[in-house]
């Protein structure tokens, strides 16, 4: 056993000889940021000890050490989308606070004191309350409050009382969005929907791997327990800090609703994601459910619930139903495309005649992974790129010194290397530089890095990629619904990326179709203002299942003509965008 002092941190811990020094940094409780999962194929895990850089995941200890993590980037700086598009519902949430006044019995009264509260409860306010689910803890109650007498409120559900209190509450619920990267939470008022608070980080199982399945192989080789531990505790963590700034009590949280796509729903659940990485690739659970959230390691009202939104398939999940919950496109006549660029790419196309959706796998790249100077959006990312009269332009998060590309970034830097002759259709770099493969974009001496930042031909291919993925699934589906971009009157992207991105620049490298650019609507993180609808209003939670059944799943990989259409797509476009 050996001592491990991580000195930026102040943390030590004692690991066993042949320990990695990315699992220390896990046992020790910090959160590095592991794009490729520990493979040694990143390089994003870099750590000083003894003078050296190391890459952490491909050294394992064999004495006591001294790191240091400066190398390593901040995950705590992450900018994360919270803001959606959100279309009006009327507050009718499935949680209703009602007051009653309990009768004294009389000698010779046959009912329980449990059956004359429902019986009271159904003529004053409730139908059908004496279905409700019997609860002998409660029920233990009410000898002393029926001899005292006087209005007393029931708190319930439309099957189950969850509390009886002798004063009126402020109530509220939680909706969170898993999403593979970042987390986002949202604390509401239970009375009349308003936002309270919001608070946002970065997914903790990023330490396992930048995708899903990365994540996945790692749950089947080491289970799924690290995994689900980390998502419950910082979810827990976040409604801890939610209540904290809206000054409530954890207790007074009746509801929560969280959505992820298919991997990160079952990951947070427990369930191993064996179905997923293996064919057919179905999920274990699709339909929705109602849970209690104190079995799932959420501390919030005793009998708090817990609803998860439905899974569409393996890998379009409950976070795409949240964004049709958001924007409806089966109730549009136009036809819309529902596009949500992530590490995965979940896309809806149709109309309320017919809905066809189908997942990508555009993997990481566009949000920084598996590119050599690519981090994620925190401070000293790249943001945008432009090139003007012979010199090039670039800003970053916070204003800070550049020391990668983030998403959008990556993007602007790829069309305007495309648009200015340093690229061509097929993908071929020619930087002009001293190094034709490398384009040097920032150098080392105004970086914040100590090899400035650039953007190799490597790059470029995981770039053609990810966006011939997007693209060739977009395709797909026209053809499927015999239909051409031209009929498509409105593109929604959500998400992160899509927010920031510059549409233009999408466009230029054929993320989608080029007349697409003029009719991009975007939304923000739609799955997240899915899951408030769905607390705020019963019936759209009970809509989540049907609209989910009634969705058409297309299996991208079985299609013959998909792998002709990717390949189509992997070359760079050569129209003239508008814009």
């Amino acid at each position: 056993m050996y001592q491990i002092y991580f000195d930026r941190e102040k943390k030590q811990i004692e690991v066993a000889e042949g320990t990695t020094i990315l699992e220390a940094q896990r046992l020790a409780g910090l959160r590095p940021d592991a794009p490729c999962g520990g493979a040694g194929t990143c390089g994003k895990c870099q750590v000083m000890v003894k003078g050296q850089i190391l890459r952490a995941c491909q050294t394992k200890i064999q004495e006591d050490l001294h790191v240091d993590t400066a190398g390593t980037l901040s995950l705590e700086k992450a900018v994360v989308l919270t803001e959606g598009f959100s279309r009006p519902v009327t507050f009718w949430p499935g949680v209703s606070v009602h007051s009653i006044e309990f009768e004294k019995t009389v000698p010779g009264d046959k009912p329980s004191d449990w059956e004359r509260m429902l019986e009271t409860l159904e003529k004053t306010k409730v139908k059908d309350a004496r279905h409700f689910l019997p609860d002998p803890k409660l029920a233990s109650t009410l000898y002393e409050r029926i001899k005292k007498g006087g209005s007393w409120y029931v708190v319930h559900t439309d099957h189950e009382i969850l509390d009886i209190r002798d004063h009126k509450r402020d109530y509220c619920f939680a909706a969170f969005d898993i999403g593979t990267t970042t987390l986002a939470g949202y604390l509401l008022d239970a009375a009349n929907g308003k936002v309270l608070a919001v608070e946002s980080r970065m997914n903790p199982q990023v330490q396992f791997g930048a995708d899903v399945i990365m994540r996945a192989d790692y749950a089947l080789a080491c289970k799924t327990k690290a995994l689900t531990e980390c998502i419950r505790r910082e979810l827990d963590d976040m409604i801890g800090g939610l209540a904290e700034y809206a000054k409530r009590e954890r207790t007074d949280i009746l509801q929560i609703c969280a959505v992820g796509n298919t991997c990160m729903h079952h990951l947070f659940l427990g369930i191993s994601p064996a179905s997923l990485v293996h064919a057919p690739y179905t999920p274990a659970l699709s339909q929705s459910l109602t849970l209690s959230a104190e079995n799932y390691g959420l501390t919030i009202h005793p009998k708090g619930q817990l609803l998860i939104l439905p899974n569409i398939a393996g890998y379009v999940g409950a976070d795409t139903s949240a964004c049709l919950l958001a924007v409806r496109p089966d109730q549009k006549e136009e036809i819309t495309l529902l596009l949500d660029i992530g590490t995965n790419g979940e896309m809806v196309l149709g109309n309320r005649d017919r809905l066809l959706t189908c997942s990508t796998a555009a993997g990481p790249a566009l949000e920084g992974a598996k590119i050599e100077c690519g981090m994620r959006g925190t401070e000293g990312a790249v943001d945008h790129v432009s090139f003007q009269n012979g010199s090039w332009h670039y800003t970053t998060i916070g204003n800070q010194p550049a020391v990668g590309l983030c998403g959008s970034g990556l993007l602007d830097l790829t069309a305007q290397l495309l648009k200015n002759g340093f690229l061509d259709k097929s993908g071929n770099l020619n930087s002009g530089q001293k190094d034709p493969k490398r384009f040097l974009l920032v150098p080392p001496e105004l970086a914040g890095n100590k090899k400035g930042v650039y953007l190799t031909q490597k790059d470029i291919r995981e770039i053609q990629l990810a966006k011939a993925a997007i693209a060739a699934g977009i395709r797909i589906l026209m053809k499927k619904l015999f239909i051409t971009e031209e009929d498509i009157a409105c593109l929604y992207i959500a998400g992160a990326f899509g927010n920031y991105m510059n549409p233009v620049s999408a466009g230029t490298i054929g993320l989608f179709p080029i007349s697409l650019v003029e009719r991009i609507r975007p939304i923000g993180n739609a799955a997240g203002e899915g899951a408030k609808i769905a607390l705020l209003n019963a019936n759209e939670w009970r809509l989540a299942d049907r609209l989910a059944e009634s969705v058409e799943f297309v299996e991208l990989a079985i299609l013959p003509e998909f792998q002709d259409c990717f390949v189509d797509e992997l070359e760079f476009p050569g129209e003239e965008v508008p814009g």
